[in-house]
């Protein structure tokens, strides 16, 4: 059967989960035995809330399915399992057929989670940078407030694009675990998103386009307006590491690269083991 007009396909509210950064997981129906309540094939997709769309069958057995899904979301397991049961001996059911299960979780926002990065404006660097990034296993939203240039930007699967009279105003809902780049049209389109980060949140990057010089005056005026002095350093301008030349491509480039230098940096940090384990 067709979806309606307007309705979300399954695959459509799936994508959407996992932009907006939302925790589930799809669980699918993989093998039918006997007398069961559904066919295979069937899926579902189970957030921590219960059941978000779909069906594997009803009843008894989706109900335990439902369960086995939110343990895993509660217990942050992001590997992917397998389950067969016997409807009468597992399930408790009449019908004497058996089900196999196939739970895949998508972790949203922890450990395991696809890597988030917010980059706000959408200028020529970010209309570069977008297509060296959307390949990667990460999350894209860009921020601006100009529609024309936004929807000048590749369409991929993992990105979102914002229009936004004042930016700033978002960064209070990004992931604490976000990469942020601050890719503006200049330094005071910069400053209101750099000084709300730096004051209020604790990002593990933080990149500004610009040079060293445009960072002293971001740092003096967000002293101004009231961030400490230690908080004014948190940041790196001018962003990307120090190769190529001013193209926006090779710009791109050169930001791509630390970032994903940063990731790994973070990554291999949370691994370390503790003084205290050694």
């Amino acid at each position: 059967m067709e979806p309606l007009s307007g309705t979300p396909t399954f695959y459509e509210q799936l994508v959407a989960l996992e932009r907006d950064g939302m925790a589930f997981v799809l669980v699918a129906l993989v093998d039918a035995l006997g007398s069961t309540p559904q066919d295979t094939g069937a899926k579902m997709l189970v957030t921590p809330a219960g059941l978000h769309v779909g069906t594997v069958g009803g009843g008894r057995v989706e109900a335990k399915a439902i369960e086995l899904a939110q343990q895993m979301l509660a217990a942050h397991d992001a590997k992917p399992h397998f389950v067969n049961w016997s409807l009468k001996g597992d399930v408790g059911m009449t019908c004497g057929g058996s089900v196999k299960l196939y739970f895949e979780p998508h972790p949203g926002g922890g450990a395991g989670a696809a890597w988030p990065i917010w980059i706000f404006g959408a200028g020529h660097v970010v209309q570069a940078l977008v297509p060296v990034l959307a390949p990667l296993d990460c999350t894209l939203t860009v921020v601006d407030p100009r529609r024309d240039w936004l929807d000048r930007l590749l369409r991929a699967r993992n990105a979102r694009y914002l229009q936004h009279d004042n930016p700033a105003e978002l960064v209070a809902q990004m992931p604490d675990d976000a990469f942020l780049l601050c890719l503006t049209r200049g330094h005071s389109h910069d400053r209101p998103v750099l000084q709300r980060a730096l004051a209020e949140r604790n990002f593990p990057f933080i990149g500004v386009i610009g040079s060293d010089a445009k960072a002293e005056i971001l740092r003096r005026e967000m002293i101004a307006g009231g961030l400490a002095p230690e908080r004014a350093k948190l940041f790196h301008c001018p962003v990307g590491l120090d190769f190529g030349t001013n193209h926006p491509h090779e710009i791109a480039l050169s930001i791509a690269a630390q970032l994903l230098a940063e990731r790994d940096r973070a990554a291999a940090k949370l691994q370390a083991p503790s003084a205290k384990s050694q």
